[in-house]
């Protein structure tokens, strides 16, 4: 195994501690171990049933908190069903963990003792509860607009919280300097070993559908580290002739910041930046994805799509979504307010994924949600 730059192509010894090319692009595995339904460890009821398949030293322990075979809850959205990948089920409350143990089970089995995050959340929410299990200090530096419940659950896990002023890009300057200064970078981002922890979806969803994949997925995007590693996924099913044909992937983005979905309009090969507008859905809030290019070759590949979604929108499916017994996220919800505008173009089994929880973020007044399930601004 080697690591490869998605731009330039040079090449590198697999090292955890390397997150990304000298050029500055980001890094992916070549040569990892893939998907073989033949060494799936069925007594395992975590990701950890596909540890064959991660690029891993044969000789790690999993830093494991129990992460991985979320419930796949079959509902309806007005007339249509849908099943809903339950990811705000992990242990830390989002899709997170996935990369996050694989992650810092190498970081771990590689002797690091301290990292850094920067994160809107969720993923700094992982991070620190994963290197607390692993006996690892972690220092998260987080938009100081994020959800005081993000940060209190980072805080409580006893990582350094850093909190910094202004939009989202702050944050990441603030970590690359201290990255600099000879910092461990754990990144959801860049670090390519976080799409192989999250290519495990794909596969449960192949087991749990039965062993056929769904013709589509509907979800969140932002950096889209998951849905990267959906495709990759489902690539590896493919391969070893698990299915025929992947699922269609739509990636749904807030309106108010949404440069996957202006790339997508316009037909361009890479987003440019676009400014980062409020939006309830924190988690998509990403105004220049670092592998916007491979995102927007991976849905076109799958023959999906993007979609905006306005934040009334998103309110009124939270709501609706908590009234069927489902308490997620804002940013979760994105997806799923998204099927009313994608109705159109769906078809047979559609996933939708919930990414996150509800006690991530506060609960809106009765007045916006009142307003945004009448569709008001």
């Amino acid at each position: 195994m080697h690591l490869t730059c998605t731009r330039c192509g040079r090449t590198y010894r697999l090292e955890v501690t390397r997150f990304r090319c000298d050029c500055g692009e980001p890094l992916r595995v070549v040569a990892a171990p893939t998907f073989d339904p033949a060494q799936v460890a069925l007594t395992e009821f975590t990701l950890w049933r596909y540890q064959h398949a991660l690029p891993l030293p044969e000789a790690a322990r999993p830093v494991s908190l129990g992460e991985g075979m979320t419930p796949l809850v079959e509902a309806r959205w007005d007339d249509r069903p849908v099943y809903l990948k339950c990811e705000s089920l992990n242990p830390t409350g989002s899709f997170k963990d996935r990369g996050t143990a694989v992650l810092v089970t190498a970081l771990a089995a590689a002797g690091v003792e301290s990292v850094v995050e920067d994160s809107s959340g969720n993923a700094g929410s992982s991070l620190a509860a994963y290197a607390a299990r692993a006996g690892i200090r972690a220092t998260i530096y987080v938009p100081a607009h994020a959800s005081p419940a993000k940060k209190a659950q980072i805080s409580a896990y006893g990582a350094k919280l850093v909190e910094v002023p202004g939009p989202r890009r702050e944050a990441a300057q603030a970590v690359l300097r201290a990255v600099a200064k000879g910092a461990v970078y754990a990144s959801h981002v860049y670090h390519p070993l976080i799409h192989h922890g999250m290519k495990t979806a794909a596969f449960e969803l192949w087991e749990q559908l039965g062993r056929r994949a769904p013709d589509a997925i509907v979800l969140p995007v932002g950096h889209g580290s998951l849905l990267l590693g959906l495709a990759m996924g489902f690539k590896e099913l493919r391969a070893a002739g698990c299915i025929q044909r992947p699922p269609r992937l739509y990636g749904v983005q807030a309106a108010a910041c949404a440069p996957l979905v202006v790339a997508w309009e316009r037909g361009l090969e890479e987003p440019e930046p676009v400014a980062e507008g409020e939006t309830v859905a924190e988690g998509v809030r990403i105004a220049a994805p670092v592998r916007g290019r491979e995102v927007l070759a991976a849905v076109r590949a799958s023959g999906g799509g993007f979609v905006a979604v306005p934040d009334a929108e998103t309110l009124g499916a939270r709501e609706r979504l908590a009234h069927q017994g489902f308490y997620v996220e804002p940013t979760s919800a994105v997806a799923v307010a998204a099927l009313d505008r994608l109705r159109d173009r769906l078809a047979g089994t559609v996933v939708v994924v919930l990414t996150g929880s509800g006690f991530k973020s506060p609960p809106p007044t009765r007045d916006v949600a009142s307003d945004a399930s009448d569709g008001r601004p």
